[in-house]
């Protein structure tokens, strides 16, 4: 799911589940590699609970900053609305699967 400024606060911080937001650009190497493995994950049936969301951060500025994103890729796990987990840079898989599996224990 593509995030926005617009659709932030229903399906970010409404959400009732967990949802891990993938602050990215375009043109940021480390992004294009792990955008493919964020994908995979993203439907990988135990993580079914957790929604997938990906903001580019040269269209949505504004969030970034409210985030303190300074450096991309930057991960920031959501759940009712408040940040439980956040980190930058590239990952293998196990580090992403080692978050979100903290982040289905709430």
């Amino acid at each position: 799911m593509k995030g926005t400024a617009d659709n932030f606060e229903s399906d970010v911080l409404g959400a009732e589940g967990p949802v891990f937001v993938d602050f990215y650009a375009d043109w940021c190497g480390p992004c294009k590699m792990t955008s493919p493995l964020i994908d995979e994950l993203s439907e990988d049936d135990k993580y079914k609970d957790i929604t997938f969301v990906k903001v580019n951060v040269d269209e949505n500025q504004e969030l970034a900053g409210k985030y303190s994103v300074f450096s991309i890729p930057t991960f920031i796990t959501f759940h009712k609305g408040e940040v439980i987990g956040q980190f930058s840079g590239a990952r293998d898989k196990s580090g992403f699967e080692g978050e979100l599996d903290k982040a289905l224990q709430g």
